[in-house]
């Protein structure tokens, strides 16, 4: 649900779209930030009512793909896009251009939400016959070790009867 309703963004943008107030006083008014005015007005402009009563939450692929190369061909600014093609905001244009980038139009059609798993990151996945060699050298190594220890700590022992006996 949206923080603000219908009729509180409404009032907003009739006080400011005639032009004789400016977004600093607005925000003051509405205790607003001037980027939510901004996103209000250019989202009128474009859509009248219709602009300011939806919030998205997921869009398909294809509409970030045409998004994204409109915004490119046209020129226009991250604002401009999201006011033009009623995203709810403009950051999540940036997102979208960001992955265009990175990883294509491909990049744009994966479902990204949730956290991502850290601890599978960057780690491949080992065969199961290597990972088992793994575990069982690994335990080898530590009886090693432990054996090492042990004699080391009887021959430190023997040592010490030694010197006391003479």
């Amino acid at each position: 649900m949206s923080r603000f309703s219908l009729e509180q963004k409404l009032e907003v943008v009739t006080y400011m779209k005639d032009g004789q107030h400016s977004l600093t006083e607005g925000a003051a008014r509405f205790s607003l930030s001037r980027g939510e005015i901004q996103k209000w007005l250019a989202a009128y402009r474009y859509h009248g009512v219709a602009g300011l009563s939806k919030e998205h939450i997921g869009y398909p692929g294809e509409f970030k793909q045409l998004v994204i190369e409109d915004m490119r061909v046209c020129g226009m600014s991250y604002r401009e896009t999201a006011a033009k093609h009623n995203v709810s905001d403009h950051k999540v244009i940036m997102k979208w251009e960001r992955v265009y980038l990175e990883k294509g139009p491909e990049g744009l059609y994966v479902e990204r939400r949730g956290r991502r798993n850290t601890l599978a990151v960057g780690q491949p996945k080992l065969a199961k016959q290597l990972e088992d060699d793994l575990i069982s050298e690994n335990q080898r190594l530590r009886a090693e070790v432990d054996y090492l220890k042990k004699l080391n700590a009887l021959v430190q022992k023997k040592e010490q009867r030694g010197i006391k006996q003479k």
